[in-house]
């Protein structure tokens, strides 16, 4: 505990407030039910009702507390786009970290899958599986967990190619140390690092590409509260002047610069530059 209070005290400020900022959404996020003045469901007043004591960011357009919804939103949100993330790691670092160890054709045959899936633009791929095969919560994490594996691998089995070469390894190898011995001793702990921050952009961008899915209509469905859905929800607000909609839009912002602030602090301090 010190010494993780010791190298917070140690960064900069901007992964400072990355953290600060993190650290809030989480705890909203955790606390959604006992924070938010109403249900996330609740009808508790007319459609777009303005800012007051009752309501302090007003209604949406079938009468919920826009606070309470943007609360939850946190939850539905940020926990999916984790959830996604983390998936999508398991798979695409597996996946690469097994093709750089094995080489041959299981590099070969994995390396081109990888290519024909990346062909095809992200987003019209996602919205044609899901358009298939529906817009459960499931399926959307599985759909882009397996599409933003792609990335991951690509990554993982470029930084596990420059590992494999050497002398440790080829050592383990002659000590006739298993696969999955010489990835989760030799190679792992060496390829943490760009793993790590790969993994908070990552992040990032499936929080945003959820986000933009349930813009579109075929992200997180209604009734569950959804910042990306909130948005199209209330964007007629915009045109009497109502910054409404802009505040869920504003908190996916927010939490992506926080993100990466802390990728970049993390970074810098792996790779031994100095500010």
């Amino acid at each position: 505990m010190t010494a993780t209070l010791k190298l917070f005290g140690q960064a900069p400020w901007s992964a400072k407030l990355g953290v600060v900022l993190i650290i809030v959404y989480v705890t909203v996020a955790l606390f959604a039910p006992v924070i938010a003045p109403y249900g996330e469901r609740a009808i508790v007043g007319f459609e777009y009702e303005p800012w007051s004591q009752a309501h302090p960011l007003g209604t949406d357009n079938l009468g919920r507390d826009m606070l309470s919804r943007l609360i939850y939103g946190a939850r539905n949100t940020v926990g999916i786009a984790f959830a996604t993330t983390v998936l999508a790691f398991l798979l695409g670092g597996a996946m690469g970290l097994i093709a750089a160890t094995l080489g041959g054709w299981t590099d070969q045959l994995l390396s081109r899958l990888v290519d024909v899936m990346m062909a095809i633009p992200q987003l019209i791929f996602a919205l044609l599986i899901l358009t298939i095969v529906g817009t459960s919560v499931i399926s959307l994490i599985l759909v882009i967990a397996v599409l933003d594996s792609t990335r991951v691998y690509r990554l993982s089995r470029a930084v596990a190619m420059n590992i494999v070469v050497m002398d440790f390894v080829e050592a383990a190898k002659l000590r006739g140390e298993g696969l999955w011995w010489i990835i989760r001793y030799e190679i792992l702990p060496n390829a943490m690092p760009p793993l790590v921050a790969e993994f908070g952009l990552r992040f990032c961008y499936v929080f945003l590409f959820i986000s933009a899915l349930s813009f579109l209509g075929l992200g997180i469905q209604p009734p569950t509260a959804d910042w990306g859905s909130m948005v199209r929800e209330n964007a007629t607000l915009i045109s009497f002047g109502d910054i409404t909609p802009l505040l869920p839009a504003a908190c996916i912002a927010v939490l992506t610069i926080a993100v990466n602030f802390v990728v970049d602090w993390f970074l810098m301090k792996t790779s031994g530059l100095k500010e």
